[in-house]
This record gives C-alpha cells, sequence and structure tokens, in this order.
C-alpha cells in the first residue's frame, strides 16, 4: 500500500481563474524559496562538500508530489509507492537507501529530507532536499568503495523511516544512524541544516498561500506544470525524430580490472511522447559502479538538458513527465538488483548525460554538444593530522565541458551547473595538504570551431601520511568530438613520491597509503570538440595560446601557424590548413577517436595503465 496523507481538514482544493500576473509572482516567490533553501543549507552545513561545494538538489513539490521548482525533479512518485505508512502534519521523512525508494537517492552518501507541507490541517505541497554526506559508514572513508560487491559493505542503509514524528525529533533514531559514520559532527550539522532548510521552504508557502489564497496557490503550481508541459511538447516534437535512433557509449572500468561497460540507447517518437529504451545495455557491474537509474530520475535529467539546451528561460518542473517513455531492462548496470553495490554510480551517471547528447544530437545535429559530461571526479584524503586528530576530505573535482553549438566549453568546470569549487585557501586551512597546482592542462580539450573545455591538473602536497581514494573516469575512452571537431584528453593520475619516485594510479582505487612530501597529480579529461578546427578564427588560437590555453604546438591542429613572436603567420596559416583538409578523412558526425579496440591499444602509451579486460556475464546475468 502506497503511504497515506492524514489530514485534519478534508476540505478539497478548487481550481480557480489565476491572471497572469497573479502567476508570475506566484512563480517568482517559489523560484525565491528554492533559492532561500539553499541559502540556508549553506549558512548552516559544516562540511565543504555541502557548504562550499554545494552538493545538494532542493525542490519544492505539489501535493501530488511534482516538482514545481527546483533542480534535477521530484522522487516524490517513487518514495509514496515504496513507503508504507501513515504521514502527518510535523513528520519528517529520512532515507537514503535507494532500493527503498525506488531510487529516489542513487547511492547511501545521499541522505534525503522530505517534509509535507500542511496549512490549517490540509496537506498543500511539499519540500524536499537531498545532501551528499561526508562519509557514511562502510570499508572505506568517505563510503565509496571501489571493491564493493553488495550495499551491505557501503555504510549505513536507512529505510524511509520519521526522523520527525509530529514534530518532535526521535533522537535515539538520529544517535543511532549518526554511530555508523566517521563524520558525526558533519553529518549532524548538515543534516540539521537540511530539514531547516525545508521548512524554510515550509514557511516560505504557507506565506505565499495566505497572502493569495490556498485555491489561488493550488491552481499557480498546476499552472507551472502546465507551461513546462506544453513547452516541452514542442521542444520534443522539434527534436526527437519518428525514426528511432541509437548511441551507445561506455564506462572505462569497473575499478577491479574489467571494462569497458556498455550504456546503449534507443529512442524515437510516437506522437508527442519521446521513448528512450536502454535495451543492449550490460548487465550489472559485480563491483561498486552500478547506477539503479529510476525512469523518473532519466526524465528529470532529460528535462534538465534539453532546457537548458533550448531555452533556459523556461520553468524546469516536472509538467512534462508524461510525455517521456523510459525502459531500462532488470538486471543491467543501469537497474542492478539488490544487493548490487551501488556507491560508485558517479561514473555511469555522468556518462549518461553523453548518452543522451548522442542519441539526441542525432535528430538535431545542429544543436547537439560534444562530450564531456563525462564524470564527476572524486578525491578522498583521510588520516590523522599532527595532533592525532582524525581528518577527511571529500573534494569534487572538474573537468573540460563540451564545445558547443554557442560556442566553447568552460575550462574546468562541474557537471552539475549549480556547484562551485572548493576555495584551495579553504582546503589548505582545514586539511594537511598543500595545493601546488590549479591550472587547465593546455591542448587537452579537442580542437573544433567551437574548442573543448580543458580538464584541470591540480596537484595535492601531503603534508602527513594517510590514505587516498581515486573515483574518475575517461581514463580509456576519448570524450568525443561532433560535426569535425576532435575529442578531448584523457584523465590522468600521478603519485610522485617525496624521494622523487612516481607512480601512475588507476582512475578507481582506494586505500592507497602516501606519506608526508608525496604529490599526487590529479589530472581530468578535457572536452569534445564541436565544429571542424580549421574553421576556427585564429585570432581565437591566437589568444587561446596567449592565456596558456592551447600550447603553440597545439595550435595546429586548428591548421594555425603562431610564430616565436606569439604572431599569426597568416602565409603559413593558409598554407597548413590547405594542406591539412587535403590530407583528412572525411569528417563523420562523431569522432571517437577510434574503435574501443584501437582506443584500447594506444591506453597504455597515453595514460601509462594497461587497458581493462573485458567483462563476462553469465547468462543469469542476461
Amino acid at each position: 500500500m502506497p503511504a497515506k496523507i492524514i489530514e485534519t481538514n478534508s476540505t478539497p482544493f478548487s481550481t480557480v481563474d489565476v491572471d497572469s500576473v497573479t502567476v508570475d509572482i506566484i512563480e517568482n516567490a517559489l523560484k525565491n524559496v528554492r533559492v532561500e533553501m539553499d541559502a540556508v543549507l549553506f549558512r548552516t552545513a559544516m562540511s565543504p562538500g555541502i557548504r562550499e561545494q554545494g552538493d545538494c538538489f532542493p525542490m519544492v513539490a505539489n501535493r501530488d508530489g511534482k516538482m514545481v521548482v527546483g533542480q534535477f525533479g521530484s522522487f516524490i512518485g517513487g518514495f509514496m509507492d515504496a513507503y508504507e505508512g501513515e504521514i502527518e502534519e510535523g513528520d519528517i521523512i529520512l532515507t537514503n537507501d535507494p532500493y527503498m525508494c525506488n531510487a529516489a537517492v542513487s547511492h547511501l552518501p545521499d541522505w534525503i529530507v522530505l517534509v509535507p507541507i500542511f496549512k490549517d490541517g490540509r496537506h498543500m505541497a511539499w519540500s524536499a532536499m537531498f545532501g551528499h554526506m561526508s562519509d557514511n559508514g562502510g570499508m572505506v572513508p568517505g563510503s565509496i568503495p571501489i571493491n564493493a560487491e553488495t550495499i551491505y559493505q557501503e555504510g549505513i542503509r536507512i529505510p524511509p523511516t520519521k526522523l520527525y514524528k509530529k514534530g518532535e525529533l526521535q533522537s535515539d533514531l538520529l544517535e543511532l544512524i549518526l554511530h555508523n559514520v566517521r563524520t558525526t559532527e558533519w553529518n549532524r550539522f548538515d543534516l540539521n541544516a537540511l530539514v531547516a532548510a525545508c521548512r524554510t521552504a515550509g514557511k516560505r508557502c504557507v506565506e505565499i498561500a495566505e497572502r493569495f489564497g490556498d485555491d489561488t496557490f493550488f491552481t499557480t503550481m498546476q499552472i507551472m506544470l502546465d507551461r513546462n508541459l506544453e513547452a516541452m511538447r514542442a521542444i520534443i516534437n522539434m527534436i526527437v525524430p519518428e525514426e528511432p535512433q541509437y548511441f551507445e557509449d561506455y564506462v572505462c572500468d569497473d575499478g577491479v580490472g574489467k571494462g569497458p561497460y556498455k550504456i546503449a540507447c534507443k529512442l524515437w517518437r510516437e506522437g508527442d511522447v519521446a521513448i528512450f529504451d536502454f535495451a543492449g545495455t550490460d548487465p550489472q557491474a559485480k563491483s561498486s559502479i552500478n547506477f539503479y537509474l529510476s525512469e523518473d530520475m532519466f526524465k528529470m535529467f532529460f528535462g534538465s538538458f534539453t532546457i537548458n539546451l533550448f531555452d533556459p528561460h523556461i520553468l524546469f518542473n516536472d509538467g512534462f513527465y508524461e510525455l517521456v517513455d523510459v525502459r531500462i531492462p532488470e538486471g543491467s548496470l543501469l537497474k542492478p538488483k539488490f544487493p548490487a553495490a551501488l556507491s560508485g554510480r558517479t561514473h555511469a551517471l555522468g556518462r549518461i548525460f553523453d548518452v543522451m547528447g548522442g542519441v539526441l544530437g542525432q535528430g538535431a545535429p545542429d544543436a547537439m554538444n560534444a562530450a564531456g559530461f563525462s564524470d564527476s571526479p572524486h578525491l578522498f584524503f583521510s588520516g590523522y593530522d599532527k595532533n592525532g586528530k582524525w581528518f577527511q576530505l571529500f573534494q569534487i573535482g572538474f573537468g573540460g565541458i563540451p564545445g558547443r553549438p554557442i560556442g566553447d566549453g568552460p575550462d574546468g568546470h562541474s557537471l552539475w551547473p549549480g556547484f562551485t569549487n572548493v576555495p584551495n585557501e579553504f582546503i589548505e586551512a582545514y586539511f594537511p595538504l598543500r595545493i601546488v597546482r590549479y591550472e587547465p592542462i593546455a591542448d587537452s580539450g579537442g580542437a573544433g570551431l567551437h574548442r573543448g573545455g580543458n580538464g584541470l591538473s591540480v596537484a595535492y602536497e601531503f603534508l602527513v601520511d594517510g590514505q587516498v581514494g581515486i573515483h574518475d573516469e575517461r581514463w580509456l575512452t576519448y570524450p568525443w568530438g561532433v560535426r569535425g571537431g576532435e575529442p578531448g584528453m584523457r584523465s590522468t593520475k600521478r603519485l610522485v613520491r617525496a624521494d622523487g619516485s612516481e607512480e601512475w594510479l588507476p582512475s578507481k582505487c582506494d586505500g592507497v597509503n602516501v606519506k608526508q612530501g608525496d604529490t599526487l597529480y590529479f589530472n581530468t579529461w578535457g572536452g569534445g570538440g564541436w565544429g571542424d578546427p580549421f574553421e576556427r578564427d585564429p585570432a581565437l588560437v591566437q589568444k587561446d595560446v596567449a592565456r596558456g590555453l592551447v600550447s603553440q604546438q597545439g595550435a595546429e591542429r586548428y591548421g594555425v601557424s603562431i610564430n616565436a613572436k606569439g604572431a599569426i603567420d597568416q602565409a603559413a596559416t593558409d598554407k597548413l590548413r590547405k594542406k591539412m583538409r587535403a590530407s583528412r578523412d572525411e569528417q563523420g558526425l562523431f569522432n571517437f577517436g577510434g574503435t574501443i579496440e584501437e582506443i584500447k591499444s594506444r591506453a597504455l602509451e597515453e595514460t601509462h595503465l594497461p587497458p581493462p579486460v573485458a567483462p563476462t556475464f553469465s547468462s543469469l546475468d542476461r
């Protein structure tokens, strides 16, 4: 049985006429509520991952659980179907278990707080926020163990549970949960901040309803959803063809020597409905790279991706969900069977955006991006400082954003548009390490009419002994280019010991012992290029060379000759471009840098790591 909302006032809401000015006022007020949720969270959270980096996702939904304002869509429908019990005014729900809430979250470090909003005894809306906790217990600090084979190894599982019952904190439950994590103080403050943000949203929604009337508030929420529905209907009919389009990309490896893992997607349209079918995706992995992707989560990814690409002024919400049909095979990498490990799901999650761009772009090639939304690189560093106090760093790094129809991809930017980097000064003040390099990697972005964004090289010098964990991608497969653009450069991780010796580390590893004076060079991938690089304005190439984003030699990838003084040699440029145009092969829509086998054959040379072994799947896996 789905969850039951208990109301003391059974008067139904009514749909009323609302003028457009009132709709706009309430819409902007709700947008401000979403912004205020973030502000409350960032001012009261304690961990750098939430307070400084913004690893959280706020939402205000209508009484049916459809997100009206927020960042990445609603999970409330799946939660309500999974939760068996009554929900009353003053209750606050906490969960982190993907298997217990229909993948409302996709790994255990993400803790959801969900608050029903009541006014005068009637349930009128929802507020929700989830944040990535610094630790969730489990095998390794940071709770994303590479070698986990089941979710039981990834830390405490919190089923949908009432953290507050009718306004009363269940303190025994809270202490039990916090007893199972390494960063008890951070998690406590971060959880309180999530609750405070959701309560703030509830207060603001009640204030809006008091000002304009309950029925006006209720009706306006539906109008906002209807607006999104019609906008997305037009976009889907514009970019999704009736003829099926197919695309596949790969997660490079599983962290335990097997890979790559294929993600396949076929897309077509029937009437107004876009159909995404992931048949052909590889079976689930034995390690933690599985991504439990709920159908609603993919819908919100699709909506966010297309709205930001075609018209960022459209208010993103859940109004369009009826226009998308998502089919994900059971037991695959994207819908693993319990109790498969899920903590390293970031890699497949990031790759979904590249797959989505590739399959959608075939219907609207002039509007497509190259690849580069490929991952969300993680670094963990933990141990005891010189005073004997435990420390634990979790940091999200940035790669190169792909070249786009409207211009170059940003250098060293997050997959998630709302994330920011943690200031180096903050890291150095709170953790025993020194950041000795923080710069874009010249030439790592794919050449194109619009250049792919460069990856970042960040060098961490460790000031005490400790352990490091790394989670990254695109070390084997390239971020592909489109419409004549070249692929971006692959990622690498190099550890230089205090004695001068060096080791090349895999992109996924944990439990790496480091000593005082060792330095880790954490280099991320570059975004793929967009369009013919020989069509790029030589003045832009010259500017990139002057800024250190493209090397003098790298300028030749664009057919541009830069002399020793940094000036363009126009005669040499014209000659070079003519020669390079004549000698290159015919340009297809995509440039993957070769077949999978060709890419694997170059792995050792370019990344200093042997290629992974192809995974084998039993008949039961298929």
